[in-house]
């Protein structure tokens, strides 16, 4: 009665209806998941396991206190993994009244607040891995449905959102706009507001600012140890099978413009803006990627399971083709630190027929250094270890 009475008050300013909560069944699939599991290939002394069942898993935040990992998603559910040890020992639904649109991305302050940004809103939760659930009574909305991008350009594409809080204490959102190749006449707009770039404010939503603009659509970004930013980001379609390259990016201050869309990715020209003069000091990717991968979540590991080699390396999800004769992608690339070219870390999903048998999306660290990887098309969480040969 306590939690319907405290989400009923919660309707009041988030404007929602109550439901029940719910525990998401870890029984089905796990023995197609585990046969599939068994095609991936990784490097000698590594090993991948089901760790969790959450539907249409997407993003991660892990929390600090090895209490909680947050998991968003594309549609309107957001979920809480309880740890367990090899695998979660529960997963259940994430404040079920409130009306998520786009739920997408998640991410932990060092104090333990989850920030949670929708296709339009932004709502904080204060010491979430405590108090998740009574979430729906604690939640506070800090940039409401409007301000975050104004309505009339909303749109499912491009829209999901990622957030990391920098080392500045500031809340990172990256903005995708809603196009293959924005129209010249959008620019401006776009420019003021931070749509196809990156965006920071206050923890409270209060000084909001354009962070980098000529993004086309980031759905991965984490810091580095010095304090920049990296991110991936996704290149225009339709341009042919081998081109133009995925990107990842570093930022290691405001003000920079990566590009989009006089490039459509490294440093091939877009049609549309083939004959548009591109701004002066623009910023290429540091790193670039197969063509059409969709390069998705990324970290830096910072752990101690996995051989010496990979401490800083970069790892990051290839979500897989759709725009190309040959599907690539589906599987987790690694990046070795102090290089600017990634190789396979996970692969097997893609079955070489045209046709996936898993999406990777986010890949996370557990607090034993554990990697972490969603994968939204079987809904499912996986765990990829290290153990001396």
């Amino acid at each position: 009665m306590r939690i319907a009475l405290a989400a009923l008050f919660a309707c009041g300013v988030l404007n929602c209806s109550v439901a029940a909560g719910e525990t998401v069944s870890q029984n089905a699939r796990r023995a197609e998941i585990g046969s599939i599991l068994k095609r991936v290939k990784l490097p000698p002394g590594f090993s991948i396991s089901l760790y969790a069942i959450a539907p249409g898993a997407r993003t991660l935040a892990v929390g600090r206190e090895g209490k909680a990992v947050f998991v968003g998603t594309q549609e309107k559910n957001v979920y809480v993994a309880t740890p367990g040890g090899s695998q979660a020992a529960s997963v259940e639904s994430f404040a079920p009244s409130l009306p998520f649109i786009m739920p997408h991305g998640v991410c932990l302050s060092p104090d333990g607040v989850l920030f949670l940004v929708e296709r339009n809103r932004v709502t904080r939760f204060d010491d979430a891995e405590n108090t998740w659930r009574d979430a729906a009574a604690k939640g506070k909305v800090v940039v409401k449905s409007g301000d975050l991008i104004p309505r009339n350009e909303e749109s499912r594409g491009h829209a999901s959102r990622v957030c990391r809080i920098g080392p500045d204490n500031k809340l990172y959102i990256s903005l995708g706009q809603p196009h293959n190749v924005a129209p010249p006449d959008t620019l401006p707009l776009y420019a003021e507001i931070g749509i196809g770039g990156i965006i920071r404010m206050n923890l409270d939503g209060s000084g909001r600012e354009v962070f980098a603009t000529g993004v086309r659509n980031s759905v991965g970004m984490d810091f580095d140890a010095d304090g920049s930013l990296w991110f991936t980001d996704n290149q225009v379609d339709s341009m042919g099978d081998d081109r133009p390259p995925g990107e990842i990016n570093r930022a290691d201050r405001p003000g920079l413009n990566f590009g989009f869309p006089w490039y459509g990715g490294g440093h091939v020209r877009t049609n549309e803006y083939a004959r548009i003069e591109p701004p002066k000091d623009l910023v290429f990717p540091i790193v670039e990627t197969a063509p059409h991968a969709a390069d998705l979540g990324i970290i830096f590991y910072r752990g101690d399971m996995f051989p010496s080699e990979y401490r800083g390396a970069l790892f990051y999800a290839q979500h897989g083709s759709w725009d190309r004769t040959v599907p690539i992608g589906a599987r987790v690339m690694v990046t070795p630190p102090g290089t600017n070219a990634s190789a396979p870390f996970a692969e097997g999903w893609n079955d070489g027929s045209g046709s996936y048998l898993g999406r990777p999306v986010d890949v996370a660290e557990l607090a034993d250094g554990s990697l972490l990887v969603t994968d939204d098309q079987n809904g499912a969480i996986y765990r990829i270890t290290y153990q001396k040969p």
